[in-house]
């Protein structure tokens, strides 16, 4: 009995397990069926890469501290972040990975990278 693969419905020749006529349908297969949870990963990470690269561009030109509506107008979206970190039970440090704000005052915010932070 000839098994067909389940991608592409060709014949299949090899081992009596396997599934797929080559690698090529293999990964097609499970790129189709994770498609829509990568899209939405890919878009997440796309935002959360865009603000890290936002707040290391703003910290290497010597910004440490920024006002919000600056932030806002490069394209930061406050609602994308990686993790959170208190110190001493005071307002949050927000990260895009490494890179992180701290809001220091009303609408002025500290950047800063991890290691600068007692992690």
């Amino acid at each position: 009995m000839s098994k067909t693969c389940i991608a592409c419905d060709e014949r299949i020749i090899g081992r009596s397990d396997k599934r797929f006529c080559s690698d090529y349908c293999r990964s097609a297969h499970y790129n189709k069926i994770n498609s829509d949870a990568n899209k939405f990963m890919r878009n997440t990470n796309n935002l959360l890469r865009k603000n890290r690269r936002i707040l290391m561009q703003l910290l290497s030109k010597g910004f440490e501290s920024i006002h919000k509506d600056q932030l806002i107008l490069s394209g930061f979206r406050f609602d994308y972040m990686t993790h959170e970190y208190r110190i001493d039970n005071g307002k949050p440090y927000r990260f895009c990975y490494e890179y992180g704000y701290h809001e220091k005052e009303k609408s002025i915010f500290t950047i800063v990278k991890s290691e600068e932070v007692s992690l």
